[in-house]
């Protein structure tokens, strides 16, 4: 059993719920994997923290999902903009990860219409063994010694605290765990912190784009 190993692809699949049978904080995904996507290219050291602002630093991108190659290219050609910015340009992020794990056989995604009109997509998995070890990874990040954990592991941790992904963590779990997490999220650099203000900035905008 192969694991994803861009964190996009890690979120998208600890946002399902296999109890559900559905994915959870939908409202807020498209801003997560952006996020998530920022993070990938952090880690990989495609990208810097210019102050405010990611700058892209040269570099092969060979294995990046869609999501985050993406990304990258438009943060190497078009003007710069906040970590938050970047972020809240959100749109359709979701389907783009969604896509690539359908591509990768990952997930299985069955369109049909709610009363012949709208479209709905039912997502499964095929092997849900692939999500219970990305979770055992991010308890292991909160349990295990933390000399030990993976950056990538950390970074998951401190992403999913910041989109509060039940699914992935309940609240009392963040609350238990609150000082290991602070820990963990400088491994996200300045990401967390603008995905929060991200997700703040929409819902008080009534939940506009």
């Amino acid at each position: 059993m192969d694991l994803p190993v861009n964190l996009p692809e890690k979120f998208y699949l600890l946002a399902y719920d296999p109890e559900r049978g559905r994915l959870t904080r939908t409202s807020d995904l498209d801003l997560a994997l952006r996020a998530a996507a920022l993070t990938e290219l952090l880690r990989r050291r495609l990208i810097r923290d210019d102050g405010r602002h990611p700058a892209a630093v040269d570099g092969p991108a060979d294995g990046l999902d869609p999501l985050s190659a993406a990304l990258l290219e438009q943060i190497r050609q078009e003007r710069r903009r906040t970590w938050k910015r970047w972020i809240g340009r959100s749109r359709r992020s979701a389907r783009v990860v969604r896509d690539g794990l359908v591509a990768a056989g990952r997930i299985r995604v069955e369109e049909r219409r709610v009363l012949g009109l709208f479209p709905v997509a039912r997502v499964t998995l095929p092997e849900p063994r692939v999500r219970k070890a990305l979770t055992a990874d991010v308890m292991s990040a909160l349990r295990g010694p933390l000399s030990r954990v993976d950056p990538a592991d950390a970074a998951l941790v401190a992403l999913v605290d910041a989109a509060r992904l039940g699914s992935a963590l309940t609240w009392r779990q963040r609350r238990e765990f609150r000082t290991r997490i602070d820990k963990l999220a400088p491994a996200a650099g300045p990401v967390p912190r603008a995905l929060r203000m991200a997700i703040t900035a929409k819902h008080a905008d009534g939940g506009a784009g």
